[in-house]
């Protein structure tokens, strides 16, 4: 049976586990869950995933949700996937483990707060918090540091100095992606200072072409919006 893939691409972990399968060859069928319809709430998707998040993947009659597990479960169930994805060497494993154990509380809690609570509120309609926000910078430039001085530290043009891309990488840049959507003031105030990480994301991003950017032009899309949004009342 075809793994179905249940994601909304507007979310970060949904894109990474999208990009994954498109560039390891896994057939799959994508099946939409939009989250600003609160389909994630649907009775039908709860009995996928009680937790109501975004992605979940059904192979057969096994359901698993939760990104990074995921990510897990395709580089060991389907054949044909490059070692250099989750290696079978235990303690390079163990690495990456310790890069995604790490992911949750502090890369994704500083952008995706930061995000919603500069340009996303006021686009939907919804109060922005500058408490929040200024709280979730703090949080997201520390995160953007240790990359830089722990997990970007060595030779290679990954992460963890490795020289092939690992599913570390995949999760760690979709989330990053989602700076796109920052005005170009901050967007560049927040990564200018981290040329490590910017040539990180463009090495990530050629190694998984072209698939990284066409699951990615919905951001895109999201992102021109936005700005015609914020342009408008200066040319009025």
């Amino acid at each position: 049976m075809t793994l179905k893939v249940y994601a909304d691409r507007m979310s970060q972990p949904s894109r990474a586990v999208l990009i994954f399968c498109k560039l390891n060859g896994i057939e799959f069928e994508e099946i939409k869950v939009e989250i600003s319809k609160r389909q994630q709430l649907s009775p039908e998707f709860q009995a996928i995933n009680p937790l109501k998040k975004v992605p979940a993947i059904v192979d057969g009659r096994f359901k698993l949700f939760e990104s990074h597990a995921i990510l897990m479960y395709l580089t060991t169930a389907f054949p044909g996937v490059p070692d250099h994805w989750y290696p079978t060497d235990y303690s390079r494993r163990a690495k990456i483990n310790s890069v995604l154990s790490w992911h949750h509380l502090n890369l994704r809690r500083g952008a995706a707060t930061f995000v919603l609570h500069t340009v996303l509120a006021p686009f939907l309609g919804l109060p922005q918090k500058q408490q929040a926000a200024a709280e979730a910078e703090k949080i997201l430039t520390s995160s953007l540091s240790t990359l830089e001085e722990v997990w970007l530290k060595g030779n290679g043009r990954f992460l963890l100095g490795g020289f092939q891309p690992s599913i570390a990488d995949l999760s760690l840049v979709c989330e990053i992606m989602q700076l796109e959507l920052l005005d170009e003031g901050d967007r560049g105030r927040i990564l200018g200072p981290h040329e490590k990480v910017q040539r990180w994301i463009e090495s990530t991003r050629n190694a998984t072409k072209p698939h990284f950017d066409e699951v990615h032009n919905v951001l895109y899309e999201l992102r021109r919006k936005i700005r015609a949004t914020t342009e408008l009342p200066s040319k009025m």
